[in-house]
């Protein structure tokens, strides 16, 4: 089962963003969709920012659920279940409208027209995952990503080898045709071209009229020192072929940190729990403790306590933007031994006797207060009264 991400536990439930039950079928999540990104299209809602993000919330369920292999991960995996699938990226409003304006007539309907030109290809994320190390001093990584490519066969037409794609009869080649729902008149992706503009009677053999094949591609990706998880790396044009014409896509890779034996991180800073003696502890010691760059000696003053901490300047993760660096924490934990040998347990029983003759003022003020809480005539307080 694939590893969840931490950074996924924030996003709701698709089913529950599009209002729909487990069981809906393929019409009933259309319309969901169709309902949801009306009411919150960023033309009746200017200005809202909410609006915007459900309207990319909703667009990022929709592709999910209309999908069946990605919704059988879903239904089984979770948001986890998705990573890696080429799942498109909605950082823009207009890459919606690309993708199901046409579906829907959404961009006619408030005013935008019908995307002129041959589409761009569709953005991609894979995922990388990192040592703490590797994050701390970058790194770059040859990765292998499957995405859509253009048809060699046929040079992404769709169209056999000495044919051509014909007009559409029906919508002219204008892909759209429009049609009437109530009060309004919506553009509606043409069903007989599927919102192409024209029709292929002679489908490449390769592709099967598609003009894309899925292919495998080696990706050399540099990551910068100082990411963390959740952070995303883009390689332009290095996502999927568009339309004949188009650019490609981008390419996201988001960072995953692996944990680390001796560091938990907290943004830039890293913390490093180290045992120490009672007998360092008391008196004072110059220990070792482990950096990212090797060991450095930390000088401990007496009486240190368990669970103390020391900060180490700059000893932490590089920021990303490339403004210095964290701290290394340092918190002290207090060792005591299992076992000792029979000098050591001479010592101890020496010191417990000492410390019984010479008891330090605080510590003699809460025996004297515990002597009295059991020598009260009255008992302790919630005791139950004598017995008549």
């Amino acid at each position: 089962m694939p590893k969840t991400d931490p950074r996924m536990a924030s996003k709701r439930d698709y089913y529950e963003v599009l209002g729909v039950e487990k069981t809906a079928s393929e019409e009933e999540i259309k319309r969901a969709y169709l309902k949801l990104a009306k009411e919150h299209h960023p033309d009746r809602n200017p200005g809202d920012e909410d609006a915007v993000a459900k309207f990319k919330e909703a667009a990022e369920a929709y592709d999910v659920l209309r999908d069946r292999d990605k919704r059988a991960r879903y239904d089984r995996y979770g948001h986890a279940g998705l990573e890696g699938t080429g799942m498109p990226q909605f950082t823009d409003i207009e890459s919606i409208f690309d993708m199901f304006g046409d579906l829907f007539g959404l961009g006619d309907m408030f005013g935008r027209g019908r995307r002129r030109g041959p589409r761009r290809g569709r953005d991609i994320q894979v995922t990388i995952d990192l040592d703490l190390v590797e994050a701390a001093t970058g790194i770059s990584k040859t990765i292998d990503v499957d995405r859509a490519e253009r048809c060699g066969e046929c040079s992404g037409s769709g169209a056999k080898k000495g044919s051509q794609p014909q007009k559409c009869s029906r919508c002219g080649g204008r892909g759209v045709v429009l049609m009437r729902q109530g009060f309004f008149q919506v553009q509606t992706a043409c069903s007989a071209c599927g919102g192409q503009g024209a029709i292929i009677n002679h489908p490449c053999h390769a592709c099967r009229g598609q003009g894309l094949v899925m292919a495998r591609r080696k990706i050399e990706v540099s990551i910068p020192p100082g990411v963390d998880t959740g952070n995303r790396v883009r390689r332009e044009g290095e996502g999927e072929a568009g339309e004949q014409g188009s650019a490609r896509g981008d390419l996201y890779c988001l960072v995953r940190i692996q944990p680390h034996p001796l560091f938990q991180r907290d943004g830039p800073d890293l913390l490093c729990q180290v045992p120490i003696t009672f007998s360092q502890a008391a008196l004072g010691a110059e220990i070792e403790v482990p950096t990212l760059n090797g060991r450095v000696k930390l000088e401990l003053p007496r009486g240190v306590q368990h669970g103390q901490v020391f900060h180490l300047r700059g000893k932490g993760m590089p920021h990303v933007r490339g403004r210095g660096h964290g701290d290394l924490l340092v918190q002290t934990l207090l060792e005591t031994p299992r076992k000792l040998t029979k000098r050591q347990e001479e010592l101890l029983r020496e010191l417990a006797e000492i410390e019984q003759k010479h008891v330090s003022p605080e510590r003699k003020s809460f025996l004297e207060k515990l002597k009295g809480w059991f020598t009260s005539e009255d008992g302790p307080p919630g005791d139950l009264p004598p017995k008549e």
